[in-house]
């Protein structure tokens, strides 16, 4: 988890703030003990309370070239792109599309209110004009988040791109922009999105191997307590022959199993073991009783093979 971020003194609460409301950051904690402490906490959930928080986890983390069609609260359409030109937080284009570039160079304790700072001065900007959000990550951002901003009914879906040729889409590229979206192509691990299954993620960065990388949306806690009653009972962590349990990514407050798969088979052919697993996962997360002693150590071994991703 990264580290708070004292500022000199505690923030007396605004005109009309209760100190004992939740704080107008959305981190979900008391105003006097998030904002109003002198601290700025993390938020752990970043993507909380967007629709397909656990895609928008995948997006920013794992998926090289991909896009999302957004809404915001008043009906304007912006297109998510998993990286933008220059690691760019977000671009207006000559005919006045909305582009937003959800991995960003860097971040502050509050991804999505660096997102939205972005989108918002993104959405002021004219067409075809600069987009300057002001300092974004280390620094603070100071804009809203992108609860705020966006329509939460909106579905959310995600297209995964062989390249970034949707950078260029409707524009006439010189010479060296064509050369530089070239290199960045060759950058890009083929990747599949796996038909049925939320946020699971097929993807293969050598000839010998790949990786099936499954974001989940269940809690935490939860998630792991499930886990440890399958392994404690003698469920194989396995999806098939010549696969393996690598372990998991921790991210945005989601948790991430990875496997890894034979790369002679394609994405396609994982859809249906993946599917009886979650199966069983989900027999797992029904169970409402604490975890026994061999439940624990299960789960103390499914902790130390976790990483998480800052």
């Amino acid at each position: 988890m990264a580290s708070r971020k004292r500022s000199a003194a505690p923030a007396a609460a605004p005109e009309g703030v209760n100190p004992k409301a939740p704080c107008p950051c959305g981190s979900g904690r008391r105003y006097k003990h998030c904002h109003g402490s002198g601290y700025a906490p993390p938020v752990i959930r970043s993507f909380e309370g967007l629709p397909g928080e656990a895609d928008w986890v995948a997006l920013r983390e794992l998926v090289p070239a991909a896009t999302a069609v957004l809404k915001t609260t008043d009906g304007r359409e912006v297109t998510l792109a998993s990286i933008l030109p220059g690691g760019a937080p977000a671009l207006v284009r000559a005919n006045g599309e909305i582009m937003l570039g959800v991995q960003l160079q860097s971040s502050s304790d509050d991804v999505s209110r660096d997102l939205g700072t972005a989108l918002a001065a993104a959405l002021e900007a004219p067409a075809g004009a600069p987009v300057d959000p002001g300092p974004i990550g280390g620094a603070g951002s100071a804009g809203p988040r992108l609860q705020e901003l966006l329509d939460t009914s909106a579905p959310f879906e995600v297209t995964v791109r062989d390249d970034f040729g949707f950078w260029l889409e409707g524009t006439d590229p010189n010479p060296a922009v064509q050369a530089g979206l070239e290199h960045a192509n060759e950058a890009i691990l083929p990747t599949v999105r796996l038909a049925g299954l939320d946020a699971a993620y097929w993807v293969r960065p050598t000839d010998e191997r790949a990786h099936l990388r499954w974001v989940r949306p269940e809690p935490e806690e939860k998630l792991l307590d499930a886990l440890a009653r399958l392994r404690a009972a003698g469920e194989p962590m396995l999806l098939g022959e010549g696969t393996r349990y690598a372990g998991a990514f921790r991210a945005h407050g989601l948790v991430v199993p990875v496997w890894d798969l034979p790369a002679d088979t394609s994405a396609e052919e994982w859809i249906e073991p993946a599917t009886q697993w979650q199966t069983r996962l989900e027999e797992a997360l029904a169970v409402t009783e604490p975890l026994n002693a061999d439940e624990r150590r299960a789960r103390a071994g499914l902790l130390s093979r976790q990483i998480t991703i800052r």
